[in-house]
């Protein structure tokens, strides 16, 4: 017997967990049903077990404060905000009061879960403002300009708004972000007056697509536009605040070290440059960045964790390595702590400067984590690391959840923390074996190791590029593997010594050895994106399929006994389910001025009353169409005048989209469904999209259903949230449209006819 208080030992192995068997019969089969399922459920128990063991339940609770984010942005209307507060303290309550019950840890995630919807609801009531309901024309506006990008054709700048009048509406907006022709942006932190014309925020251009408008209103964006006429340059009523001089201070920086750039290098290479240091990256030309995002680098055009842990990496060995010079340093001093401090200041600076948007945020909160982990002698790379700085990065922007960066970003670094606990580092180069070592010597190790790393990292952040760009990258590994250690090694050192170095006028060199660096990483872009099958279009799906691959992830990632790989069953069942969605047969923009048909070839026929590329461009990327917004293969079989255009479906059923009300009248008596962006006559005998049902329910997409359409919407019935808040007096329809039932013809005759007959 073994003796008390003393582990029995176990036997270990890749099976190590698994019941060795306990009787077997004389030909070496158990019997049948004898002791299998007991031995099953007595290995699930224990694997079980072990993932609810001590330290385990910490990177569950960032899950759980998610799911709860999730739930509140998909809310119908907006929550009662003291209501959810009093729910979540309620249950955080009960949970601390349980900690010593074995119900503690499911108390716990349910109190995350209502942290995290009462988290979103306060977020979104702290920064509520006005968003624009319709456009306004020639509206006079002053105030100050907060932030400038510089883009390849156009320039645009978001404007404090102090003084707005217009005509016909007395409707006053905080801010609005305004185009203007490129090179004449003012400068930030001047007090401007203008005319301009505004829009409401973009709404998703398809039912479940990106919604613009919920991200400018995170921003504090209540409109967009484009100015008209000059812009004119005044006195300001105040001084505009810290904030405002901040932001003009950080701008100016960032100008200077765009001329410093633009001294040395230019085009795409000056442009490139700037993105990485500054985070402005709306002057690269389109040919290179679809190259960048085709062959699967347009990761390194967006700051995000990788630059911060290059960054911070190479203050952190440089610090390092120059106080180890000093042998008093070395030996009496903790000069690791000390770099780990100097790293976390250079990181906070890159932040700054990068203008620390949300997706810089999540990078500094996770590098800051590590880097703290560091000095507080604590292994950095963890999942407790990585589920700290999700919840800090969920607390201080839970918008942020909904965004793909934040999406691909903690999926990658879910599977690589996971790749770290498994012993990535001991995978490779044993040195019980001498050819290994010699390989390891030139470097082979570090290869596969980086194979490896890209490898899990997009396999991570597949199902949300699929989601959210319709697009995977098939060579995205070849593609990292041939240009991330020229950018690690040379590029960002690189602009790094040329920050230190512009005061003293000495970075020229180093702007044209990053340029060396930007040359190749953008020839491999080039030459991956022109491989056969380099653009891999994966047609839309609905969320549904995107959670449950999440779902998947999250389960490989955390769990640590063979039951993770439960997780893989839920991905594969994630996968079918997305590829096998059926696309709809019509879409239906907003405004009624573009219709999409699916015709008898299977692809798309549009039919166009205004020139919305943008909306062509997204509809044909979800419908994993090749071709472009210009192709003149997009209008065949459609035919047109100036009163409207049809276009058959794919069962020869014809479409209509009627521009004027004089077409009505023969369109509904021709057509299967007719669109217009104006009133339609109650007794038309075909179905009908119109102004009312538009302005309801937004863009439609409709699938074949019987006779009639199933139709989800861009507006889901009974919605009204603060960026997408319900017009007064909107009309209820339902998630079909019907063929109206046909109207029995009145038999009385004209009286005239009568008299004719007599």
């Amino acid at each position: 017997m073994a003796e008390p208080g003393r582990p029995q030992r176990v036997s270990q192995g890749i099976a190590g967990t698994w019941p060795t068997g306990r009787s077997a019969s004389a030909g070496g089969f158990a019997p049948v049903g004898s002791g299998l399922w007991p031995g099953i459920v007595e290995t699930l128990r224990a694997w079980a077990s072990a993932e609810a063991g001590a330290g385990r339940l910490l990177p569950w609770v960032p899950v759980a404060f998610g799911a709860g984010i999730a739930l509140y942005f998909a809310a119908d209307h907006e929550p009662v905000l003291w209501v959810v507060a009093a729910t979540a303290i309620a249950l955080m309550l009960g949970a601390v009061l349980l900690r010593r019950s074995r119900l503690f840890a499911s108390a716990l995630l349910i109190a995350a879960v209502a942290a995290g919807f009462a988290m979103a609801t306060w977020k979104t009531a702290r920064i509520a403002h006005t968003v624009l309901a319709k456009p306004l024309y020639s509206v006079s506006l002053s105030g100050f300009v907060e932030t400038r990008d510089i883009r390849e054709r156009t320039d645009r700048f978001v404007l404090r708004v102090s003084a707005m009048e217009a005509q016909r509406s007395d409707v006053k907006l905080e801010r609005v972000r305004l185009s203007v022709r490129k090179g004449t942006a003012p400068e930030v932190g001047s007090f401007v007056q203008l005319k301009a014309r505004l829009l409401q925020p973009i709404s998703p251009v398809r039912p479940g697509s990106y919604d613009f408008s919920r991200d400018m209103f995170f921003q504090g964006i209540g409109a967009s536009g484009f100015v008209m006429g000059a812009i004119t340059a005044s006195v300001p009523p105040d001084a505009g605040g810290l904030r405002l001089r901040y932001a003009a201070f950080m701008q100016g920086l960032r100008d200077a070290i765009d001329a410093r750039i633009r001294s040395t290098l230019e085009g795409d290479n000056r442009a490139i440059a700037t993105a990485l240091l500054t985070g402005r990256r709306d002057a690269i030309t389109a040919p290179v960045n679809d190259a960048m995002f085709i062959s699967g680098l347009g990761h390194v055009l967006s700051i995000s964790g990788y630059h911060m842990a290059v960054v911070a990496g190479v203050v952190f060995f440089a610090v390092r390595a120059l106080l180890a010079l000093i042998p008093g340093l070395a030996v009496g001093f903790p000069i690791k702590k000390w770099s780990a401090a100097a790293a976390l200041a250079a990181a906070a600076f890159y932040l700054l400067l990068s203008g620390a948007e949300v997706a810089t945020q999540r990078s500094f909160f996770m590098t800051a984590v590590v880097l703290i982990a560091v000095m507080v002698d604590r292994r950095a790379i963890t999942f407790r690391t990585l589920a700290v700085a999700a919840l800090i990065v969920l607390a201080v922007a839970p918008e942020a959840l909904v965004h793909p960066s934040f999406q691909m970003s903690f999926a990658a670094t879910l599977g690589l923390v996971a790749l770290v606990q498994i012993g990535m580092p001991n995978l490779f180069a044993s040195p019980d074996h001498s050819a290994t070592a010699r390989i390891a010597m030139w470097g082979g190790r570090e290869i596969a190791m980086l194979f490896l790393a890209s490898l899990i990292a997009g396999l991570a952040t597949t199902p949300y590029a699929a989601f959210h760009f319709h697009r995977v990258t098939p060579y995205g590994v070849l593609a990292n593997l041939g240009a991330m250690p020229v950018v690690s090694a040379l590029v960002m050192p690189a602009g790094l010594l040329g920050l230190l170095a512009a005061p003293f006028g000495l970075d020229g060199v180093f702007w044209w050895l990053m340029g060396i660096g930007i040359d190749w990483m953008v020839m491999v872009s080039r030459w991956v994106a022109s491989l056969p099958g380099a653009i891999g279009r994966i047609p839309a799906f609905g969320i549904a399929p995107l959670i449950a691959a999440s779902l998947g992830i999250i389960v490989m990632g955390l769990l640590r006994t063979p039951l993770r790989w439960s997780g893989g069953l839920v991905l594969l069942a994630a996968i079918l389910w997305g590829l096998t969605a059926r696309p709809p047969d019509i879409l239906i923009a907003g405004d009624g001025q573009s219709v999409a048909v699916r015709g008898r070839d299977g692809h798309f026929h549009m039919i166009r009353a205004g020139k919305d590329n943008f909306l062509l461009k997204e509809w044909l990327a979800a419908d994993a169409d090749p071709r472009d917004a210009g192709s003149p293969s997009l209008a065949d079989g459609v035919s047109c005048d100036e009163a409207g255009c049809v276009t058959p479906l794919a069962d020869g059923r014809l479409v209509a989209l009627a521009t004027r009300i004089d077409a009505l009248a023969d369109d509904c008596s021709r057509a299967a469904l007719v669109v217009t962006a104006r009133p339609a006559p109650p007794d038309c005998a075909a179905m009908v999209v119109d102004r009312q049902r538009l302005a309801a329910q937004g863009g439609l997409a409709l699938t074949r259903r019987g006779d009639g359409f199933a139709v989800q919407a861009v507006k889901a019935r009974g919605a009204d949230r603060p960026w997408a808040p319900a017009a007064a007096g909107e009309a209820d329809f339902g998630a079909s449209l019907a063929p109206p039932v046909p109207r029995n013809r009145d038999a009385t005759p004209s009286e005239a006819d009568l008299q004719a007959d007599d």
